[in-house]
């Protein structure tokens, strides 16, 4: 009935205490590390000595089971700086999916390369190895998979397409830190793995920062120089000559001590997270018209973010479009106190700055000379379409190792709207509704809206 639904009066089914957790989780260690820093006073990595970039640095390479680890000062740059490192050229053709967030699409623009978009697995929601092929061109130069939300992609078989194109892979692992693939670490399975230390990410600092991680030692020091403007920082004294182009794209010494001390118990937290997480999808599987995210055996789920599709059919609402089911369920489950969003309300192929396809004037990089037309239109993205349509997400608050009690609300919170879901399909049918994409220029028509 209408009054057991908090939107309708009764007493939401999420408690204030559980409804928004602390992420990061800031502790005395954390707290201990920054001070450190303050007290040795060496602040970025060009100062000589400096302990905690470089320690970072080790650490992280470990961590990934790889040769190298270069910080930098975010996950976006750690994208553009290993396309730079790799030597991608103006022209060249990078191959990334169509759902991730923009940085991996915009990444290649900065080295005046162009974004190939492929679509989405409607299950992993990683990019759909199937469909990769048939986008190579002869100006393809790289794919960029992302391990979308902390699964892994199906990396054997980009990494078989990539010997046979003679193409490079670049690990987008951004969401997946700590992640196995078949037995391997995520961001040791391709050319480059690029990683963010974002404040939302499962190992943070607490701010902005980045690292990039490689078994080519030359391409390391590509990195090592492109990010402190194309100085070699290894002499015993600081030149400061510049033998190639670069930015001034350093992590702070602060940042790298933060992140450092809760890699330290990033083991811990995860262990906490496998318990938490799956009683949750466990409790939401068994609801008729919730699809919870899987897990492929042969890799780990990081639960960086949790994405349910919402099926209004198989939840006995007939004639109710996934859209509105989707938009209804989150007005209730916001009053319940579950605090569930979007990630992405539009594929990236419609973003605005690759519909315009004009990066920098003139319409470059598209319009340079010897390059292929591109279509970005998203009729050619279904699955994509289909996934932002009908899908929310779980961001962040998962992510504290206590979040069992809060999950186990946001449960009853789900439990209880189930039993409410004529109300629910009655505020579906009644929602002027469009899909997410619509408030983006030139998507807002009826044409596209996909509502029924």
């Amino acid at each position: 009935m209408k009054s057991e639904l908090a939107m309708f009066g009764a007493k939401p089914a999420v408690t204030p205490e559980n409804r928004r957790l602390e992420w990061p989780v800031v502790t005395d260690q954390d707290r201990a590390a920054v001070l450190r820093v303050l007290d040795h006073r060496k602040f970025t990595v060009g100062a000589k000595n400096e302990p905690e970039i470089h320690g970072l640095e080790s650490e992280w390479a470990e961590f990934c089971d790889t040769r190298h680890a270069v910080a930098v000062n975010s996950g976006t740059v750690a994208l553009e700086l290993a396309l730079t490192a790799l030597g991608l050229q103006p022209g060249d053709e990078v191959i990334v999916p169509a759902l991730s967030y923009v940085a991996t699409a915009m990444a290649p623009l900065y080295q005046l390369a162009i974004p190939v978009f492929v679509d989405i697995d409607p299950v992993t929601f990683n990019i759909d190895v199937s469909q990769i092929e048939a986008k190579i061109t002869n100006r393809t130069r790289a794919i960029v998979p992302v391990h979308l939300g902390g699964l892994p992609a199906d990396m054997d078989e980009i990494r078989a397409l990539a010997r046979r194109y003679d193409l490079l892979v670049i690990e987008d692992a951004v969401q997946a830190q700590g992640g196995i693939y078949r037995g391997e670490r995520i961001g040791s399975l391709g050319d480059v793995g690029c990683w963010s230390l974002n404040v939302e990410k499962s190992i943070p600092t607490c701010g902005e920062g980045g690292l990039i991680t490689t078994d080519d030692e030359e391409v390391a020091e590509r990195v090592r120089s492109l990010r402190i403007l194309g100085e070699d920082l290894s002499t015993e004294e600081r030149l400061y000559v510049s033998a190639t182009r670069g930015s001034n794209l350093k992590l702070s010494s602060v940042l790298a001590a933060f992140t450092r001390a809760q890699l330290a118990r990033f083991w811990d937290y995860q262990t906490e997270r496998d318990k938490n997480v799956p009683l949750f999808l466990q409790r939401l599987g068994e609801l008729p018209g919730v699809v919870i995210p899987t897990t492929p055996a042969d890799r780990t789920h990081m639960w960086h973010m949790l994405r349910f599709r919402f099926d209004a059919e198989a939840a006995g609402l007939h004639g109710v479009s996934s859209g509105r089911f989707r938009a209804a369920l989150r007005r209730v489950l916001l009053a319940e106190g579950v605090p569930l969003t979007h990630y992405q309300i539009i594929p990236l192929p419609g973003q605005p700055v690759f519909q315009k396809q004009d990066a920098y004037g003139q319409g470059y990089p598209w319009t340079l000379p010897g390059t292929n037309p591109q279509r970005y239109d998203l009729a050619d993205y279904p699955v994509t379409c289909e996934v932002i349509e009908d899908s929310l997400c779980l961001r962040r608050m998962h992510l504290n190792p206590d979040a069992g009690p809060s999950m186990d609300q946001y449960a009853d919170a789900f439990e209880r709207v189930w039993r409410n879901l004529d109300v629910v399909g009655r505020l579906a049918r009644s929602l002027d509704y469009a899909p997410p994409w619509a408030a983006v220029p030139g998507y807002a028509t009826a044409a596209r809206d996909g509502a029924a």
